[in-house]
């Protein structure tokens, strides 16, 4: 199937069943087993077929402007993309898929990227994936309110809505009443919380970047910004162009570069990075400890990673600035092998594998700084 194809507003009375077969993704689905309590309706191939259709008879989605109504059919389409990976048979002898939802945005990423998908509609089409399942349990959870807000950063709630009832409505399972009124509290809660078609309001970058960090703090009470310095922490796959984004806006700030340490340090991409990760704390630290901006340059292509320096950042006061840098598939390998250091693109592959965007809840600030 032509890519261009895949990301044309949907037909509102037929889904391009024989053309989705061309894609190995989508072939991957048929076979691929489901536990019958939740799925009587059998492999995630029906139910991704029963999904889509149950999809095209709801009004509120055929009314959606073309833009969104495509981004909700291909969060329905690869909403369970992940399972042919996660789904394993229990020793009870029940089928999980555990992890699918967060895998599955990671896989739709990397495809989508290579793919060429528009950059806005690649990832509203992750964060319906990533969130997909919430809308089924989030009433009644202690951290409902948080929750709510997150997804709206990420995705609009009004969407991820649409996905739930569509991926309720296409399978066979005894509770799917109760489900189904899950999702209209979900719906409920959002338009409560100001925050169903659009992202939720915070008093001030700072007020929101202490509320998801702390607990117990509603979101509409206002915190007080002592930030003493800055920190700009560059994001984005091998050859995407941080280090020309550093020289044309950080020039005159100092730059804590891992693949300057790794060459000072004498140590190859594929070498334990123990050793390039600690001086970077340490000179990370001195800036910090002088109330001096710098810039950490380094992929940091996931939440994890970013948590750690973010978190060091927070520690001495600092405000959080996370700048995106991404370029299209075929653009960032060229430049990647015009790199002094260059990458394999076996390892490119590898490291988009387990990429994950940076969101408004890790920082004060995300610049995106997106190419094509």
């Amino acid at each position: 199937m032509d890519a261009s194809r895949l990301f044309e507003p949907p037909s509102l009375s037929r889904v391009p069943w024989d053309e989705l077969q061309e894609l190995d993704w989508v072939r991957a689905l048929a076979g691929c087993v489901q536990d019958p309590i939740h799925h009587a309706e059998g492999d995630v191939w029906i139910h991704t077929r029963m999904v889509l259709e149950s999809l095209l008879t709801m009004p509120a989605w055929r009314a959606l402007a073309d833009a969104d109504r495509l981004a909700v059919w291909l969060g329905c389409l690869m909403h369970d993309i992940a399972k042919p990976r996660t789904t394993k048979v229990e020793d009870d002898g029940r089928v999980t898929a555990k992890g699918h939802s967060r895998a599955g945005e990671l896989m739709a990423r990397q495809i989508l990227w290579e793919m060429g998908a528009p950059f806005a509609l690649r990832e509203e089409v992750c964060g319906l994936i990533r969130y997909h399942q919430v809308p089924f349990f989030l009433i009644g959870r202690s951290d409902a309110q948080r929750m709510s807000s997150e997804i709206s950063l990420a995705t609009r709630c009004d969407l991820l809505a649409l996905v739930a009832e569509a991926d309720m409505r296409g399978r066979h399972c005894a509770d799917a009443e109760r489900i189904l009124l899950e999702i209209e509290l979900f719906r409920e809660l959002c338009r409560e919380e100001g925050c169903f078609a659009e992202p939720r309001s915070f008093a001030s970058p700072h007020t929101r970047f202490v509320y998801f960090r702390s607990e117990g703090r509603h979101p509409d009470q206002e915190a007080f910004d002592d930030s003493r310095t800055e920190m700009v922490l560059m994001c984005g796959l091998p050859g995407s162009g941080k280090d020309s984004y550093v020289r044309e806006h950080f020039a005159d700030w100092p730059v804590v570069s891992l693949d300057g340490l790794r060459e000072e340090l004498e140590v190859e991409w594929t070498d334990n990075q123990g050793q390039v990760l600690q001086a970077a704390r340490e000179r990370a630290k001195e800036h910090l400890r002088r109330r001096e901006p710098f810039v950490w340059n380094a992929t940091n292509l996931t939440r994890q990673r970013r948590s750690v320096i973010l978190q060091l950042a927070a520690d001495y006061g600092a405000r959080t600035k996370i700048v995106y840098v991404e370029s299209p598939a075929t653009e960032l390998y060229t430049q990647n092998r015009a790199r002094k250091a260059v990458v394999s693109e076996q390892v490119i592959r590898r490291m988009a594998s387990r990429w994950e965007m940076p969101a408004l809840t890790e920082a004060h600030e995300v610049v995106l700084a997106v190419r094509g």
